[in-house]
């Protein structure tokens, strides 16, 4: 989904974890409150990561629940 201009997608915590380690994007708080979500992330448009193929991998990930 698109937040403000973001990419905001559901991943699983580990690949939420590398994107987040690797400076790709930060984790998903949407109360603005700190609560953050670990299993989110959100990626700006200045993010060097292409966003089609972490939108499949989303998808992917959600389809299997």
């Amino acid at each position: 989904m698109l937040v403000r201009g973001s990419l905001v997608l559901k991943l699983p915590k580990k690949r939420v974890d590398a994107l987040v380690d690797s400076g790709a994007g930060v984790r998903y708080d949407p109360r603005h409150d700190g609560r953050l979500m670990k299993e989110w992330i959100v990626l700006d448009r200045a993010s060097q990561v292409e966003w089609l193929p972490l939108a499949q991998e989303a998808m992917e990930f959600v389809g299997s629940k």
